[in-house]
């Protein structure tokens, strides 16, 4: 049956799954004829049996696993590293055996045997040999018979288990002798198969499997939704022992093998397990901006040197990751397992830690934040990951696109991971649907609510923004460098009658279910507005306060404003100024105030990503109607200039230059390039030393492509006083 079709068991709250795999066992072979006697012997010499005295038995087996052959071409794995027969489930592959004599298909008997290769609970394959290969189950069938050489034609279920397997060939014959068993000298690895109708990752697009599950390279976006940018990540799935680690990452969940079968599975494992909160995974979050023992999370471009790392040490924990380390990486494993990934970036990210699908915000008597209660938090930008897959687990219409986060910020079923969480479900507030829906609607479409503290105590609601949270969800498009804005995915258009009703149904399921109060009466509006792409680090950060008198009457009211340096979670790490601002409006005015934040203000105080949040509040004295808005800012960072120098040819000496200007007028402390080109040269460390303000430094990277076609040659730099700084160079290498 298809497994869409099927209902499968709820095998989420563990890593030991109760799935069975089923065994398709060989006919029994028949009972031996009696052995001739006398002259009945010679008789049968010169006809079909002239063999059966001499034992069957295999010489040899060649999986035909060359990337230039017909198995990893067909199944599109001819990319990969290494000369291992990599193949995709639900497709039929070939190999070859070499008998020591030729196969009678009266009185031989053949089968193969597949066994898992990294668990005591192995799973045992029996594939028969038959006549007519049928879909969706184990079977083979000689296609080529040529004196003592076999080739068959191996199929596998859509729903077959991924992983390592090892491989045996038993042979026997009627006359009932022991059979004689040949085992492989190379391993065959199943991955999931996005080609395969009846595979759960299958994805009808060409273009889309080119870009989600061929492509090794891609975009992370990052900043505030006003100054998205954007930085070029290395993949790297198909490079050398990246399966092997991603193998090992398997391994490690002691998922039983029969859980490899469904990608829901696979994918919660794999959220689990690209960070080590919890169970030695792949990546340490850090936030706190001390890197000294590790490597700077900016500092990193690329997957591979992570995940080598991690292998290399039998899974010591890499130190260290954010969320965009973390999304970089799951991209990677998961487009290397095959299963359909893409990086996603959510701005004006909101982090809900007491599942009240309200992002709330708390003042005293004089209108000024009560840090301690705000423990919700707007992150500038959150990085996580969509997967694509069929959820037969789900009602009908929740396949697709399916969120999933691997950075530590909330458990779930004990276990810090989120997801895989139906989109569709997200978009229309179905937050009753697994696997941890609830958190990230909240991510996208919560409303922020603002609270002020009376006298007694007690708390009352005193605003809300419908319309705070979620902004610009962006992913690389599909066959360019752009963004695509994928928003009205993840929401309705803000402010619709569809997303409201979102909004009411997911509320419904949250811990604050009566939290909405009758709609204010609001004649007085505030926004803050930025020139351009924003200030630039090194410079006064200058921003505009548009305040708007839509009444026929005058208003006054008294702004209060507070910057603060912010980490990009949204936590805060201190205020570096407080001002009150007077506005008087007449009838329907508008009114521009110009806000600035002096260089030697936050020069000392800046912490990752240079972002700040500046937050306004007030109350209109006519109208006691209140004013309040917050708004994330980062000072922009320069690029790393590429210049490429030379031919571009495999296996020809090349060069590049790499350019930076340091921005700011102080020293910057023990510099430290990272760079890196798939195809082009292999990751490594350049250590520049302290640059002096104002000051450019270039360097000259010279390397030898090794394949050809276009690839990118990455580079960041790292340091203590700036980061984010990174550049990429477009390099088409052809053939000699």
């Amino acid at each position: 049956m298809c497994p869409c079709c099927c209902k499968r068991q709820n095998t989420s709250t563990s890593y030991d799954i109760t799935d069975k795999v089923e065994v398709t066992k060989p006919p029994a072979p028949e009972p031996a004829k009696p052995t001739p006697e006398n002259g009945e012997a010679k008789e049968m010499e010169g006809n079909a049996t002239d063999y059966i005295e001499m034992k069957l038995s295999v010489r040899s087996v060649d999986l035909l696993s060359s990337k230039t052959g017909r198995n990893r071409q067909e199944h599109h794995t001819d990319v990969y590293h290494g000369d291992e027969l990599i193949i995709r489930r639900g497709q039929t592959f070939q190999i070859e055996l070499e008998l020591n004599r030729p196969f009678n298909a009266v009185t031989d008997k053949l089968h193969l045997d597949l066994k898992t290769e990294w668990s005591a609970k192995s799973t045992h394959v029996i594939i028969p040999l038959v006549d007519h290969l049928e879909d969706e189950r184990w079977e083979a069938k000689i296609v080529l018979d040529n004196g003592n050489r076999v080739k068959l034609s191996v199929n596998s279920p859509a729903n077959a288990v991924i992983g390592l397997y090892g491989l045996s060939v038993t042979t026997c014959t009627l006359r009932g002798e022991a059979a004689t068993t040949h085992n492989s000298s190379k391993n065959i690895i199943m991955l999931f198969n996005p080609w395969c109708e009846e595979d759960t990752v299958f994805l009808d697009d060409e273009e889309e499997r080119k870009e989600y599950v061929l492509n090794d390279t891609g975009r992370i976006y990052y900043g505030t939704e006003k100054q998205i940018g954007a930085r070029t990540w290395n993949f790297g799935q198909f490079h050398e022992r990246i399966l092997d680690a991603c193998l090992f990452i398997l391994e490690k969940s002691d998922m039983p093998p029969s859980g490899r079968r469904d990608p829901v599975n696979v994918v919660r494992v794999v959220s689990a397990l690209i960070n080590a909160q919890d169970d030695f995974g792949v990546l340490v979050g850090n936030w706190s901006g001390n890197y000294s023992d590790g490597v700077s999370p900016a500092a990193w471009s690329s997957s591979v040197e992570i995940l080598r790392k991690y292998h290399s040490s039998d899974g010591t924990p890499v130190s260290y990751g954010q969320c965009w380390v973390f999304s970089g990486v799951t991209t990677t494993v998961l487009r290397c397992l095959g299963i359909p990934a893409r990086s996603v970036t959510n701005f004006q990210s909101a982090h809900d830690t007491d599942v009240s699908l309200t992002t709330d915000v708390y003042f005293n008597e004089d209108m000024e934040p009560i840090d301690y209660l705000n423990s919700d938090s707007v992150w500038n930008f959150h990085v996580w990951n969509d997967c694509w897959m069929a959820r037969p687990d789900l009602p009908p219409g929740n396949g697709g696109w399916q969120a999933v986060d691997s950075t530590p910020q909330e458990t779930s079923q004990g276990t810090f991971r989120c997801g895989p969480a139906s989109v569709n479900a997200i978009r229309s507030g179905q937050v009753y649907l697994k696997h941890d829906t609830p958190f990230v609607f909240a991510e996208v479409n919560s409303d922020k609510i603002y609270w002020q503290r009376s006298l007694d105590g007690t708390f009352s609601q005193i605003h809300s923004e419908k319309k705070a949270v979620g902004h610009c969800i962006s992913t690389k498009a599909v066959g360019s460098e752009e963004r695509a804005d994928i928003t009205h995915l993840y929401k309705h258009q803000e402010g619709s009658e569809e997303e409201r009703i979102a909004v009411e149904t997911a509320s419904r399921f949250g811990s604050k279910p009566e939290v909405y109060s009758a709609p204010m009466a609001e004649d007085v509006g505030v926004e803050v507005k930025m020139e351009g792409e924003g200030p630039r680090m090194g410079t006064d950060a200058k921003l505009s306060i548009l305040v708007k008198n839509l009444s026929s009457q005058p208003r006054r009211a008294t702004l209060h404003s507070q910057a603060a340096v912010m980490y990009y979670t949204g936590v805060l790490k201190g205020t570096i100024k407080k001002d009150q601002i007077p506005v008087e409006l007449l009838p329907n005015e508008e009114k521009t105030i110009e806000w600035v934040l002096p260089y030697q203000q936050y020069q000392n105080q800046l912490v990752d990503q240079a972002a700040l949040m500046l937050t306004l509040s007030g109350r209109v004295s006519e109208t006691q109607q209140v004013l309040a808005s917050q708004t994330s800012f980062r000072l922009r960072t320069p690029d790393l200039n590429i210049t490429p120098l030379g031919e571009a040819v495999v296996g020809k000496e090349m060069a590049a230059k790499i350019t930076f200007t340091n921005p700011l007028p102080r020293t910057l402390k023990s510099v430290v390039f990272r760079v890196e080109g798939l195809g082009l040269q292999k990751g490594h460390e350049v250590v520049v030393g302290d640059v002096g303000g104002h000051s450019t430094v270039t360097l000259t990277e010279h390397f030898i492509p090794t394949q050809p076609g276009p690839r990118k040659l990455v580079a960041s730099l790292d340091c203590k006083q700036l980061s984010q700084v990174h550049g990429v160079a477009d390099i088409v290498v052809v053939e000699k």
